[in-house]
């Protein structure tokens, strides 16, 4: 059986606000294969780019504490590196495109003096030798004209560009994992469909492992393999893409599907799950979608909720009592 890429164990990072400690990914295990896809999906303050930013280690200490949990890279846990072994790792082995470009490209250096710094730190080119690799990584891009864009700056290009530029930052090492963060954000559908084949192609040429978090189910349809729907900094469902889309098992995962757009039936109306989602320290006790469950039980409201099987299948889970027996 194949070793995955990177192995993650009940991953918990905590976040102290007030004196108090609330866990912004909690428990989160999963497995990332070279050549294949994971999605995290969900809404906007589950902790998708938290657990991210947790496996990249670049979130702020404090108010974040250091991670639990193990995150296995070729056999070490990286939780517990020095901060010169994650600069090592960082966008050379593991590298990350963050959702927004504009604020992720430094607005005083050109867009070749980046790539340059890339090149210099991770593959120890330099002069002649780190510009010709940082244009071959526009090319790659099918960014038009990119002797003239290397000497750009972020503003003078448009925001697909810019995303385009952050695709080849990232690519530049030939990395084995690729953390994209809602990388069409903000982007029209043309420029979105152009990003997301720029990242199938690079998957496809160097057979990487994706860690890909989004919030739009269509995107998960076209790139996932996996899936894991993430609320309240918890995994409430995972499982194949045809068992999340097909078989789907949780009240959340049902809520995400419903409340998308669809050109058959019901008028055009759209079906949201009610209510929002509950700050940190807001957290419900027992499942965190009771308080926006439509099949909420007794049993629901308090302790915590096992991840139950689905069926048969062992890699089909959920973590709600509905599905206990299925």
């Amino acid at each position: 059986m194949q070793r995955p890429a990177l192995e993650v164990k009940n991953l918990t990072t905590p976040l102290q606000i007030g004196g108090k400690t609330y866990d912004v990914v909690d428990r989160l295990s999963f497995n990332l294969y070279l050549g294949k896809t994971l999605a995290l999906v969900g809404e906007s303050g589950c902790g998708k780019s938290l657990t991210a930013l947790s496996l990249m280690r670049i979130l702020p200490e404090p108010p974040c504490l250091p991670s639990k949990g193990e995150v296995i890279y070729k056999g070490r846990n990286i939780l517990s590196f020095s901060e010169k072994q994650m600069r090592d790792i960082r966008g050379a082995s593991i590298s990350m495109i963050f959702q927004d470009p504009g604020a992720a490209l430094n607005p005083v250096y050109t867009i070749g003096a980046q790539l340059i710094e890339v090149a210099e730190l991770h593959l120890e080119l330099y002069g002649e030798e780190a510009e010709q690799r940082s244009l071959q990584a526009l090319q790659e891009m099918g960014i038009p004209q990119p002797e003239q864009r290397f000497d750009d700056y972020p503003h003078q290009l448009s925001g697909g560009m810019k995303q385009r530029v952050m695709v080849a930052m990232a690519l530049m090492c030939e990395p084995d994992i690729l953390i994209p963060d809602e990388p069409t954000t903000a982007l029209d559908v043309t420029i979105q469909a152009q990003v997301l084949a720029l990242i199938r192609q690079a998957q496809q040429k160097r057979g990487m492992a994706v860690l890909l978090i989004t919030h739009d189910m269509g995107i998960v349809a076209e790139m996932a393999d996996e899936v894991i729907v993430m609320y309240t900094s918890q995994a409430m469902e995972r499982g194949s893409i045809r068992q999340i889309f097909q078989e789907m098992a949780h009240p959340y995962t049902m809520g995400l599907f419903g409340s998308r757009p669809s050109i058959h039936g019901h008028k055009g109306k759209l079906h949201p799950i009610k209510g929002t989602v509950p700050s940190l320290p807001e957290y419900p006790e027992g499942c965190r979608f009771n308080t926006r469950c439509p099949y909420v039980m007794d049993i629901c409201l308090k302790g915590d909720v096992p991840d139950f099987m689905v069926g048969e299948s062992p890699h089909h889970l959920s973590k709600c009592w509905l599905s206990e027996g299925s």
